[in-house]
């Protein structure tokens, strides 16, 4: 008896999220509504936050789906070979986080892991294209003064702010593309400036 319901409640779950990658599919994340969700998988509300804490958390899956695809293309990249390489390889992913403002904001508030035991689909994506950046990285064209560790961070964080400016109606003068390349240049091969007495 207590298979058959745990079974029924996987079963409910995943036509909850069915429902909800197809509504997503139609109108966007930001168009997305409960309520939508719960008419279209014929379950009363309190079932949906019985599956789901809030929207919220079910847009960390749907999103956290999206991500860990473009992360599988990602990994199948091999090594970095130049800045152009490196930009033209993660662009995928930083097109889809600046799809949406709600895209790109749920993604920042549910990049940090809260607690431990509720680390989400969108922190755990965080944590893989930190890894997956890290192996394309070792051994690069690129300045040896620091780990490739710490190049990653700097991707991610250049990327973040790369996103944001492109987001942003003043900022419209470089394109997302434009902008990261010119910031991971100064990141990841920087020039060296002459010495000078002072």
């Amino acid at each position: 008896m207590a298979r058959a319901k745990q079974l029924r409640s996987v079963k409910t779950r995943e036509r909850l999220l069915g429902c909800a990658r197809e509504i997503v599919s139609d109108s966007g994340f930001a168009d997305l509504r409960v309520e939508q969700v719960v008419t279209a998988g014929g379950v009363a509300k309190g079932t949906f936050f019985a599956h789901f804490s809030d929207k919220d958390a079910l847009m960390d899956i749907l999103i956290g789906e999206r991500v860990d695809a473009l992360l599988d293309d990602l990994d199948a990249v091999g090594g970095f070979r130049s800045i152009a390489h490196v930009v033209e390889s993660i662009m995928p992913l930083l097109s889809f986080l600046s799809s949406e403002r709600y895209v790109f904001d749920i993604f920042l508030r549910l990049s940090g892991a809260l607690a431990v035991e509720k680390v989400g689909a969108i922190a755990k994506a965080i944590c893989r294209y930190d890894r997956i950046l890290v192996q394309k990285l070792k051994g690069g064209p690129f300045r040896q003064d620091i780990s490739a560790e710490l190049q990653s961070e700097g991707i991610q964080a250049f990327s973040v702010s790369s996103v944001a400016l492109s987001l942003c109606t003043e900022h419209g003068d470089k394109t997302l593309r434009d902008r990261l390349a010119i910031q991971l240049q100064a990141w990841l091969s920087p020039k060296q400036m002459p010495d000078r007495d002072m």
